[in-house]
């Protein structure tokens, strides 16, 4: 019997490993990376599997996928996919949480350790004839004196907190879910207020709800070290842009890296874009060789698992009836 999988978007160059992968186990991909919304519910009407990465489906997508058993997402987040619709149709959704570990937590920390040594504004104060400028009253830290703040102690944040442990930099990490007070991997678990008014850097790791929502704001800010510099390699709304352009201008914080911006159009913008010791990259913490190849293979063998009627290594809603 053959199958038919969907494959909403994608940001890599082909989509052999699926193709080799899932045409083993009789499952057809379509590749709707260029389709419009009207053109990829019309794919979805008799398809058994959906393969999503960036693009928003919503309610409106899923009630079309009469068959589907299983939507499976290419990352982390599945904040882009309605979950309870999902669960009220018997659709399986899964993830890959666990996949670019070591990427993501090498990314925020060359944001940390470039924005602390203030190296895009120097390169843009060189390139624009200013080698004899340079201003050294500016705040660059050593980092055995430093500390990080971690916001989410999940499988990223314990990542950084190994990683840049072994430059000296001192970790204090918060977590909702996790009990002030309490040591884990050699790391105090402390307040939001204590990790904001103690922070040289932090870096926020947690999903994006309603009740992180511009988790970073005017408030947080003002608590915040005036020196101090912030990355976000988890979702744009965590950050409120706007108060934080402010907040540079002013010099309450020292700088900011985002992987992730508010602003996802074709034409994106951002305030932040004409600040001074900023660095955003393009969503692009995730990737590696090897991570982007991993990602595509366990990607599809979540989709083979659950259309073989097994229970899929990372199930996002298992309230949804048995499989």
């Amino acid at each position: 019997m053959k199958y038919k999988a969907v494959i909403s978007d994608y940001v890599w160059p082909s989509l052999d490993i699926e193709q080799k992968l899932l045409g083993s186990h009789d499952i057809d991909i379509v590749d709707c990376n260029n389709s419009t919304k009207e053109e990829l519910i019309e794919e979805v009407k008799d398809a058994d599997a959906i393969i999503f990465c960036f693009k928003e489906i919503d309610a409106e997508i899923l009630e079309a996928a009469k068959k589907c058993k299983v939507a499976s997402r290419y990352g982390i987040g599945v904040d882009n996919i309605d979950i309870e619709k999902c669960t009220e149709l018997g659709i399986v959704v899964t993830n890959i949480p666990d996949y670019c570990l070591e990427e993501v937590s090498d990314h925020a920390i060359s944001m940390i350790l470039s924005l602390n040594r203030r190296i895009v504004d120097h390169w843009t104060m060189v390139k624009d004839g200013g080698w004899n400028n340079l201003n050294l009253d500016i705040p660059v830290l050593r980092l055995s004196e430093s500390t990080l703040g971690i916001v989410g102690f999940g499988r990223i944040g314990r990542t950084i907190s190994e990683r840049i442990s072994s430059m000296g930099v001192k970790c204090i990490a918060y977590d909702p879910l996790l009990k002030e007070g309490d040591i884990i991997n050699n790391i105090e678990i402390v307040s939001f207020d204590k990790l904001l008014k103690l922070s040289d850097f932090i870096t926020v790791h947690v999903p994006l709800i309603d009740s992180t929502y511009h988790l970073f704001s005017k408030d947080e800010f003002n608590k915040m070290k005036n020196n101090a510099i912030l990355v976000n390699c988890a979702r744009g709304g965590l950050i409120d842009e706007s108060a934080a352009s402010i907040a540079l201008d002013q010099g309450i914080i020292g700088g900011i890296g985002l992987d992730v911006i508010e602003d996802v159009s074709d034409n994106p913008s951002s305030p932040l874009f004409d600040n001074n010791n900023v660095i955003i990259t393009p969503h692009t913490a995730f990737f590696s060789k090897a991570s982007n190849e991993e990602l595509q293979r366990r990607t599809c063998e979540e989709v083979i698992r659950v259309i073989n009627n097994q229970i899929p290594e990372n199930f996002i809603n298992p309230e949804v009836k048995k499989i």
